[in-house]
């Protein structure tokens, strides 16, 4: 049987983690959790704020920080090889809930590489305001970058699904995406 992935695609603080939890205690069939951010610190710590990895530039919206994030080379690599290496986790047979930030066409990316297999994508939405109050109260959030995010992430996409984190809690959130795919 083929591997079965959930794609959950939403700005930093949206919810996605906890929807994953979620999800993985509720479904059928196992799911491993995987998480952009595991991949983003296998990078060296010189390279987590610093070319050729990740650079981070904070300018003002509204009076309000804004962070753009650039990928060099070593970054966009990383991000690269971990849309590869979800593709080869589900070639084993590994049903997945994939937790990530997807800008400059990674859903398309990944509905590429993830053809071959029952590819579910949920949008995990909430408004800015409620983003930035989340991200305010992270210790490992840069303040600003829901609001670069919040415009970014979800452009152009279509989604199997949206689910609203400010309207839903995650298990509410994880029983409807369990509910609308027969997980």
């Amino acid at each position: 049987m083929a591997a079965k992935i959930i794609l959950l695609n939403g700005v930093g603080s949206a919810g996605k983690s906890s929807i994953a939890k979620a999800l993985q205690e509720m479904t059928a069939e196992p799911y491993l959790h995987v998480e952009m951010d595991a991949f983003l610190g296998m990078l060296p710590e010189a390279l987590q704020e610093n070319m050729p990895g990740f650079a981070y530039k904070t300018s003002w919206e509204d009076g309000k920080p804004s962070v753009t994030i650039e990928a060099g080379a070593v970054g966009r690599r990383a991000m690269q090889g971990m849309r590869h290496a979800i593709a080869a986790m589900a070639r084993q047979g590994n049903n997945l809930v994939v937790d990530d930030v997807m800008l400059d066409g990674g859903m398309a990316q990944y509905l590429e590489l993830l053809s071959d297999f029952a590819v579910f994508s949920v949008g995990v939405l909430a408004p800015l305001d409620v983003l930035e109050a989340r991200e305010g109260a992270r210790a490992d959030r840069l303040p600003g970058l829901a609001r670069w995010q919040f415009e970014r992430v979800h452009k152009g996409v279509v989604y199997d699904l949206e689910v609203d984190t400010s309207a839903l809690s995650p298990l509410e959130c994880a029983e409807r995406i369990q509910a609308k795919f027969h997980l």
